[in-house]
């Protein structure tokens, strides 16, 4: 207490002793803004509120980085879906390569059986009309085939295309989260 009495004699200024009020007295208005104001501060370290500001604060920091680990672990495992529909999509393209593919020696077997059945119709007049007739049917038939494989081929793409926007991503994402967490339980 003596302590604090000399230093509010230390601070007490000559403007203060020109004002002809002594500054340890209850007229004073300086005084009693410095007294308040050292009540507040002891207030306020009794009841600890520094700790508690720094508690809370502290259990605020901690909220943050758990969330923070959070998005972390879920964007990569948004990651790794996206890796795995990227992968799934790969697949469905080698897919409908190999369905080009096999249609492609299909044309060529037909297109062989073709020149075999008409050296044969050459050697038969009626009936090679008639097998030449059949033969571009079946190719025709064929043809309407393979444009309509070419055509599913490239709906589909378009379809996953189409997917792949940010609410179908956002789908897909659920989807597979809800497929982990089956595999899971």
């Amino acid at each position: 207490m003596k302590k604090l009495l000399a230093l509010f004699a230390l601070t007490a200024s000559p403007a203060m002793a020109a004002s002809g009020k002594p500054f340890f007295s209850l007229m004073n208005t300086d005084f009693i803004v410095t007294i308040g104001f050292i009540v507040f501060v002891g207030i306020i370290l009794y009841y600890k509120v520094p700790a508690k500001i720094t508690g809370l604060l502290d259990a605020r920091a901690a909220q943050i980085k758990a969330e923070l680990e959070e998005a972390r672990a879920l964007r990569d495992e948004a990651k790794a879906l996206l890796a795995s529909y990227e992968r799934k999509q790969k697949e469905v393209q080698e897919q409908s390569d190999r369905i080009v593919a096999n249609a492609k020696d299909e044309a060529m077997t037909a297109a062989a059986q073709a020149k075999a059945d008409l050296q044969a119709s050459i050697a038969r007049r009626m009936a090679a009309a008639e097998d030449q007739i059949a033969s571009a049917e079946a190719s025709a038939i064929r043809a309407v085939r393979e444009q309509a494989i070419a055509v599913a081929v490239a709906a589909a793409g378009d379809v996953l295309a189409k997917q792949m926007t940010a609410e179908g991503a956002s789908a897909s994402i659920d989807a597979a989260i809800a497929q982990v967490e089956a595999k899971l339980h």
